[in-house]
């Protein structure tokens, strides 16, 4: 009788359904990303995937930019008009929303495509990537109203729409550079990164048209929305500012990481290869648990804002005590395995030594990586964007100082060591903001 009224409350509880839904989706797009970086090393080696590694700093930062704070700001507000009920619904937060995306969207593709060779040459610091840069340039709008729309979903915690196109756009992108590859081998058209950025484009596209096809668009009064705007605005404003200087210190240590390695005596193509192994092979494998973590986080914070508005800190104690618990019980399962595991799983997967001895090395920063997005998540729930942003901020220096001064001397161990010191850090600052909730 118990079995049967926890397994009821468990199906009914829509943080668990949705940490669920989001979970095995983000674990199927994992398992076919594996499969695609493993296609992709044997298509444009490992100098070729840190060629296109080093596009995503500006993707990452084009994001921030154009959706990731109205992101978060829409699931902020869809949540709380379910519990504060006012003149306002939650299609006109989510139209709003997409007005302001959209509109960053295309200033920012227009500027990206046109300034790509100035972007490759004097940013990036290789003139490889400027036709990547103009063909993510067609990425960015789809991308932005994929976001909204998931972010209108996680608000209202329906988290089956965005495990579906997160999945299917997965699988577009792997699907469309496969049968790009075929179509230029056939023509003897060299293979370069560029067949993986239109698999980006191909995959945005996707998700953005059946995300689009899921939403019954009410009409919404121009009041209703003049009303919206600003207050989705002015959330989304310090969220995205706090974004895009994140965004802007990662896009520096990533462009930084091949430049220190020449310093510590590598090649040209050589630096590239080593930072193609950690950054495209090595640490998406470590980052692959937390398609459960991120999960939980991404459901986590309108919960936590639901929850802290209607005042109930009971509950808010216990989603921290119990993520905290877990997220560390699980990160420490993770070190084990990869640790014993790495070597044989960088030449089984990448046919790569390398990569083997970089998943061992970075197997101990598991427990802190897995608990640092969960609590990242309830802290903005919360509304304490700013402590946020600042851990991470700190968190991200903490890194550039051991590329800038560990890198020329101790080569890519040095690196790595940084990013073991920055995520404990992060973990222990973020767990100390939430101390009153605690139990």
């Amino acid at each position: 009788m118990n079995f049967s009224r926890h397994l009821k409350y468990y199906i009914k509880n829509p943080l668990i359904i949705g940490t669920f839904l989001l979970t095995i989706s983000g674990a199927l797009s994992r398992i076919i990303g594996f499969f695609y970086r493993i296609f992709l090393s044997h298509t444009i080696g490992a100098e070729g995937i840190g060629i296109y590694q080093l596009i995503f700093p500006v993707y990452a930062l084009c994001f921030s930019l154009t959706a990731a704070g109205i992101q978060t700001s829409i699931s902020k507000f869809v949540a709380e008009v379910s519990v504060k009920k006012g003149d306002l619904t939650e299609k006109c937060y989510l139209l709003s929303g997409l007005i302001l995306s959209l509109s960053l969207s295309f200033l920012c593709s227009f500027y990206l495509y046109n300034q790509a060779d100035f972007l490759a040459y004097h940013v990036v610091h290789e003139y490889r990537t400027a036709p990547l840069l103009r063909i993510l340039a067609y990425a960015i709008p789809c991308g932005t109203v994929h976001a909204c729309i998931s972010g209108y979903y996680y608000g209202i915690k329906k988290a089956t729409i965005p495990s579906l196109s997160q999945l299917l756009e997965q699988i577009i992108r792997v699907v469309s550079v496969y049968l790009i590859y075929h179509v230029q081998v056939q023509d003897n058209i060299p293979i370069t990164p560029a067949i993986a950025v239109w698999g980006i484009v191909c995959g945005e596209i996707a998700s953005a048209l059946f995300s689009t096809a899921t939403v019954r668009f009410c009409t919404c009064r121009l009041y209703a929305i003049k009303k919206a705007l600003p207050q989705v605005g002015k959330l989304a404003i310090p969220l995205t500012g706090n974004r895009v200087i994140l965004n802007l210190f990662a896009s520096m240590e990533a462009i930084l990481i091949p430049l220190k390695l020449r310093e510590a005596g590598l090649s040209t193509s050589a630096a590239l290869s080593t930072f193609g192994i950690l950054t495209g092979m090595a640490l998406p494998l470590i980052m692959f648990p937390t398609s459960i973590t991120n999960s939980l986080a991404v459901m986590l914070l309108p919960a936590i804002s639901e929850a802290s508005a209607a005042g109930e800190q009971e509950k808010i104690k216990k989603a921290v005590s119990k993520s905290i618990t877990y997220c560390m019980l699980f990160g420490f399962a993770c070190t084990i395995f990869f640790f014993l595991g790495g070597k044989p799983l960088g030449i089984t997967l990448f046919n790569n030594r390398t990569s083997g001895s970089f998943i061992m090395l970075l197997s101990f920063i598991c427990p802190f990586l897995y608990l640092t997005s969960t609590l990242a998540a309830i802290l903005n729930g919360l509304g304490k964007t700013l402590h946020t942003f600042f851990y991470n901020l700190a968190s991200i220096c903490i890194r550039l100082l051991f590329a800038l001064f560990a890198i020329p001397i101790f080569g890519i161990k040095g690196y790595l060591w940084g990013l073991l010191v920055s995520q404990i850090f992060l973990a222990v600052s973020l767990t100390f903001s939430l101390r009153e909730y605690i139990k």
